[in-house]
């Protein structure tokens, strides 16, 4: 039996041996002048207390035991922490142990005789403090926290069992499956929780959404107050926030269009980059009442209206132009805008893809709707096209979700991805 006690200002470390004939640490000392205890704890002959101990300090459901046990100076009070004596748990720092702390063996050993503070050393070497007020202590709530991600025994066995199924599964038939075992246990097991960033940035979410909501709703109801430059530039900061993906835009680019060997200059209206420095090119356009699908049938079919068709092909091209232009391209970009771009940062043209914003869809009927979800569909690989009704739908999709506590990160990628 191993147990901590307090004697005049004095930490100690006692143990009382089960075997009533061998106190093997008492023998090790006195062969050897050392001893370590449970691959832990490192003690010398000159930490033995010889001075007698009162007996209330004796286990008394072990009191009958022969001999009683060996006393070890484990460490001296000072300022309401018990400083352990360097050299005993680790020499890398001095650890400091709050007075009021009922000690117990596993805030020092793990699982398997595996050393805590042993493997804290690894990580600081800072003095440690467990519990009490000082301004670097951890509270002994979050060490006990600590010490249950030591792996047991038998994690250590599940987890060797897993590497050996692992290979054998490659040359035999009928293996265990002892990865799956391994892994079903681990995520039983004590995970890191970090704070929920969802619940501390609800309200400021919640206060964001809503506001780019009411200010594009407002837009739509006075579109016809907006010049087309500034109906472009109020859109692009919605987009923008709520896209955070898009961290620099560019406007009235200078590209290079090269068709059948004839090579011209071309102005993109905007050229998005990502936060990798992918480009991606966004056509913004006024909401006009008809500006997506026919009214009349061709063959049963609605189909899209010139102003759709006409903006698609514009973004085609240009996405082809892109392409070709290539590493030329990249190279006449970054020198271009190198002033705005931080160090390091390259942009680069790979594969990009097209935005374009624009129409309402209140005004359709639901078969002009389902032949318009159609037509979306048939360009998404090049171009993803976003109605302003659309775009509406997702922010008061995200809105309501924030509002039931249940904001998370899927939500955002819905939004993130119909933009």
């Amino acid at each position: 039996m191993i147990n901590f006690l307090e004697r005049d200002n004095r930490l100690l470390f006692f143990y009382q041996p089960e075997d009533k004939e061998y106190n093997w640490i008492s023998e090790r000392l006195k062969a050897d002048g050392n001893v370590h205890v449970k691959r832990t704890f490192f003690f010398t002959e000159e930490d033995v207390i010889k001075e007698d101990i009162d007996e209330e300090f004796v286990d008394d459901s072990l009191s009958d035991i022969e001999p009683e046990g060996i006393y070890l100076w484990f460490g001296d009070l000072e300022n309401d922490y018990y400083k352990v004596k360097r050299g005993i748990l680790t020499s890398a720092f001095d650890i400091y142990l709050h007075k009021d702390i009922e000690l117990k063996l596993g805030y020092f050993v793990a699982d398997a005789n595996a050393s805590i503070f042993n493997a804290i050393s690894k990580i600081s070497k800072l003095d440690f403090y467990l519990g009490g007020p000082h301004q670097t202590a951890v509270p002994i709530e979050d060490f006990e926290k600590l010490t249950r991600y030591f792996p047991t025994s038998y994690e250590r066995k599940r987890y060797v069992e897993a590497r050996i199924a692992t290979v054998l599964r490659n040359y035999l038939d009928n293996v265990k499956d002892a990865e799956q075992v391994y892994e079903r246990y681990m995520n039983k097991k004590l995970s890191k929780e970090g704070s929920n960033l969802s619940k501390i940035f609800k309200d400021t979410e919640l206060y964001k959404y809503q506001t780019i909501y009411r200010k594009l709703e407002s837009m739509l109801m006075e579109e016809t107050q907006y010049n087309e430059r500034q109906w472009q530039q109020e859109i692009l900061q919605i987009i923008l926030l709520i896209y955070p993906k898009y961290i620099y835009v560019f406007k009235e680019v200078k590209i290079k269009a090269g068709i059948a060997g004839d090579v011209r200059e071309r102005f993109l209206d905007l050229l998005l980059v990502d936060c990798n420095g992918n480009v991606d090119i966004i056509e913004i356009k006024r909401p006009f009442e008809k500006a997506i699908m026919t009214n009349d049938h061709y063959r049963n079919n609605f189909i899209p209206l010139r102003e759709l068709s006409g903006a698609v092909m514009q973004v085609e091209k240009y996405v082809y132009y892109l392409n070709r232009w290539s590493e030329a391209g990249e190279e006449y970009l970054n020198n271009t805008y190198k002033n705005e771009l931080p160090n390091g940062f390259d942009i680069k043209i790979t594969n990009p893809g097209g935005i374009i914003i624009m129409g309402r869809e209140n005004n359709l009927t639901s078969e002009q709707k389902r032949d318009f979800e159609v037509v979306k569909r048939k360009y998404k690989n090049v171009v993803d096209i976003i109605t302003y009704d659309n775009l509406l739908e997702r922010l008061k999709f995200t809105i309501d979700q924030i509002k039931k506590g249940e904001y998370k990160i899927n939500c955002v990628n819905r939004l993130s991805n119909c933009i």
